[in-house]
């Protein structure tokens, strides 16, 4: 017969991953502790609750509020990296973040040998640099790349919303006041509409901002040719679908009635290629004159034709939200202050 188990002997279950605990039928999933919240949280900046960037990439399960981690990669697609951040950088994107100039224009300009890292010529673009790294481009120094700024410009008609046109028509970075860095535009104006149009020295800032997720509102002032009733211009609330195309809601508003013409007020969160002069179209009204007043907080005043001028950080920290406004790095000094701050300290220092 087999011998007995001793009375004090406790049944052991192998070692392996630990069991999993049922939750009762109806209790909250517990969550994960801590984690960063996703980029432009309304929860973290008091901003109002749209989807953010980070919050799009949630549905591929990358950058989902409350976990712990963030794919490193996924981030850079959407926000901005400080310019102090000890990440590697692609060393095209690191020059234009510079202000020196394009992604582009960078990597023409390596493959032109114009740039060097630790006293080697780079020949190709795939190359990561860090702060600690000494790039020259054309023997000198990567300039500090400089916070996130933004301009309002009265964007003039018949000028082109890019850089370059194959066509050979001026552009509107052809015609910016002397003073502006090199700047990327938030959003177009197409060649024969006017009004405010957002610049800024960061890409991160315009993708943001372009976003119609941002929930933020875009008006014009349209002159057009013909009649519409208020009625029909209502209807637009619910969107419209024209030619295949659909377009989100539109607020339009009948102002005045001037001879043949027509002037209104439209209102629309969406950038799709000439949507307002399509939509006045489907209602029979010819549009001969466009003008973009505002651009969600961002209005154009009193500008005129040509001119730009500077958005106050505080007034752009407090659109953005702080937890937004810190990841985009808007918290660090520019330049001029950073000048600034140095003479009134010289200052200080002659009077003791």
């Amino acid at each position: 017969m087999p011998a007995d188990k001793p009375a004090n002997r406790q049944h052991r279950k192998p070692a392996g991953k630990p069991q999993r605990v049922k939750r009762a039928l109806g209790a909250p999933k517990p969550r994960a502790p801590g984690g960063p919240k996703a980029l432009g949280d309304p929860k973290a900046s008091g901003a109002p609750r749209a989807k953010t960037p980070a919050r799009l990439q949630a549905k591929s399960g990358a950058a989902g509020a409350g976990k712990p981690k963030r794919s490193p990669r996924r981030v850079e697609a959407v926000t901005a990296r400080p310019a102090g951040a000890d990440e590697p950088l692609r060393i095209a994107k690191a020059m234009a973040r510079a202000g020196l100039c394009s992604r582009r224009e960078a990597e023409r300009w390596i493959e032109q040998r114009r740039v060097s890292v630790n006293g080697r010529i780079l020949t190709t673009p795939a190359f990561e640099v860090t702060p600690k790294d000494k790039v020259l481009v054309d023997g000198q120094p990567l300039p500090l790349a400089e916070p996130p700024r933004l301009w309002r410009y009265y964007k003039p008609r018949g000028l082109v919303t890019t850089h370059n046109d194959p066509q050979g028509r001026p552009t509107v970075f052809q015609s910016l006041p002397e003073d502006l860095p090199r700047v990327v535009s938030v959003g177009r104006l197409d060649f024969n509409s006017e009004g405010l149009l957002l610049l800024t020295n960061d890409g991160a800032l315009a993708r943001f901002m372009e976003l119609p997720s941002t929930g933020w509102l875009r008006r014009y002032r349209a002159r057009a040719h013909g009649r519409v009733a208020q009625a029909d211009l209502d209807k637009l609330k619910d969107g419209i679908e024209i030619e295949g195309v659909r377009y989100g809601p539109v607020e339009a508003t009948l102002d005045t009635v001037q001879g043949a013409n027509t002037w209104l007020t439209i209102g629309l969160r969406e950038g799709k290629n000439r949507e307002v002069r399509r939509i006045l179209a489907h209602l029979g009204l010819e549009v001969n004159r466009l003008i973009r007043i505002s651009y969600g907080p961002f209005q154009l005043l009193d500008l005129k034709p040509g001119e730009a001028d500077s958005v106050k950080r505080r007034v752009l920290v407090d659109q953005l939200g702080p937890r937004l406004a810190a990841e985009l790095n808007l918290n660090e000094p520019t330049e001029e202050e950073r000048a600034k701050r140095k003479t009134r300290n010289a200052g200080r220092d002659e009077k003791s």
